[in-house]
């Protein structure tokens, strides 16, 4: 039978596969809209479709109003702000960037989880995992290509993106043995909301929408009433937010970072589907150079995990 921890890391591995299809989901749609809308009503709309979402569907079998109650308040407004630098520097790097470029700079994510979880959590990772790191950083490096001629400063949002999302994940797994998946998710989606609040009353009128950049644009664009077939995309956009936060909280939660991270790779793949088949883009020699390096790092990691797990 099955050890405990072994059970945990089967459902926390699981649960972060899920969680990178339902983001895939949400990062193909978000680059969709953001020609038409701006980042923060997107946002906005989105966390009140998802924040309905958990309260009827997930709530009820995690205790109902009682996945609200927290004594770690502090640690929910700190994971609240990171969660929305990560998506918002992300986001408005899709403006620009093509999805699987953006999303594979992104993932020098685990990286950065995997040297966190070492500094701040005291995990053990051995030097093959290091290889991994290594493998991973040089894709980024090549996936950025600093110095030449090709480098495009949005390039550097998904690693802000990255390090917050790191930093949130790390956090995650600190508080997880006393807080629910739902009660992460409810205070991620209480995050959203304000921030979206307060940019749409602020900046919400479009009046600074005139850099002529379209990251910046797609920050500062005026709100409009969205349209009928864009409600279903919306729908399905917050529908897809609220399950990728809770499996991702959950994975997090129930084994150890270094761990659950690799298998977030799953929305590689999806990434380059979806810019195939929705935007037309395909990634060109350097881009699959930089996203083998990445994705190799990460399937060396899951090996390496799987023969450690034989031998034990």
């Amino acid at each position: 039978m099955s050890s405990p921890a072994a059970r945990n890391n089967l459902i926390g591995i699981s649960s972060a596969i899920i969680a990178s299809v339902f983001f895939s989901i949400n990062d193909m749609t978000v680059k969709f809209l953001s020609g038409d809308y701006a980042l923060h009503q997107i946002i906005f709309i989105r966390s009140i479709i998802a924040m309905a979402v958990l309260m009827t569907v997930i709530a009820p079998f995690e205790g109902g109003l009682a996945l609200l109650r927290t004594r770690r308040l502090g640690i929910h407004i700190f994971r609240g702000l990171l969660v929305v630098l990560t998506n918002m520097t992300f986001f408005l790097a899709l403006a620009v960037l093509p999805l699987a470029d953006a999303v594979a700079i992104f993932f020098i994510g685990p990286l950065i989880i995997t040297v966190f979880s070492v500094i701040f959590l005291g995990e053990t990772v051995g030097p093959r995992r290091w290889i991994a790191v290594g493998m991973s950083l040089a894709g980024v490096i090549i996936m950025v290509r600093p110095g030449s001629s090709s480098f495009q400063i949005t390039a550097l949002l998904p690693l802000i993106a990255a390090v917050g999302y790191a930093g949130l994940q790390i956090l995650t797994r600190k508080v997880g043995g006393t807080e629910k998946a739902g009660t992460l998710t409810f205070y991620i989606q209480v995050s959203f909301i304000l921030v979206g609040t307060v940019m749409g009353l602020t900046v919400g009128d479009g009046r600074f929408a005139v850099t002529g950049d379209p990251s910046l644009d797609f920050l500062l664009r005026e709100w409009v009433w969205p349209s009928n077939s864009d409600w279903w995309l919306l729908l399905m956009l917050g529908t897809s937010s609220t399950f990728a936060g809770y499996f991702i909280s959950q994975a997090y939660r129930l084994c150890e970072a270094g761990l659950a991270a690799p298998f977030e790779y799953t929305a590689m793949v999806l990434a380059i589907f979806w810019g195939f088949v929705v935007f037309g883009e395909w990634p060109d020699a350097v881009a699959w150079v930089g996203i083998s390096l990445i994705v190799g790092g990460g399937l060396f990691m899951l090996w390496r995990e799987s023969v450690a797990n034989r031998v034990q």
